[in-house]
């Protein structure tokens, strides 16, 4: 007799509402470092030529396909790979620098690096200084005593 886990079920439950079709054939990881966002997607499997990176806007659109290795009569005994063309798409804030965006593919993972642009890093502001010499003219008045 099995032992009952509430949590196997619920965790069950949970991970097929928050999968989705891009997470589960293109899942990714995203984090800043220094002035660059950097994003690992993971495509094995895919023929670097069929991955196409598309910019409109501050969209990115990122299309790989991964083809069936075998042929059409094959009995499939478990099919767990997806295959076929992926799409996903990440939309991006204001301050990078979208003209800088670079893409590297190599063991099976897909890099973007998109940098922060310069107008939108942290910097230091000089404060100006201007001494000015203050010359009051006139004559002093004595205080009235009564």
């Amino acid at each position: 007799m099995a032992a009952f886990d509430p949590f196997r079920d619920m965790d069950r439950l949970l991970g097929d509402i928050t999968r989705t079709p891009a997470s589960v054939a293109m899942p990714m990881d995203l984090y800043r470092t220094g002035d660059d966002y950097i994003a690992h997607i993971d495509l094995p499997g895919v023929d670097p030529s069929s991955i196409d990176i598309d910019m409109d806007g501050a969209t990115i659109t990122i299309r790989a396909e991964r083809k069936t290795p075998v042929n059409g009569d094959a009995q499939w005994l478990t099919r767990e790979r997806a295959s076929g063309t992926f799409a996903r798409q990440l939309t991006l804030g204001r301050g990078l620098a979208t003209d800088k965006i670079s893409a590297d593919y190599s063991d099976g993972v897909l890099t973007l690096t998109i940098p922060v642009a310069e107008a939108a890093k942290p910097r230091k502001i000089e404060v100006q200084h201007s001494a000015q010499t203050r010359e009051i003219s006139g004559s002093v008045e004595e205080p009235v005593h009564a």
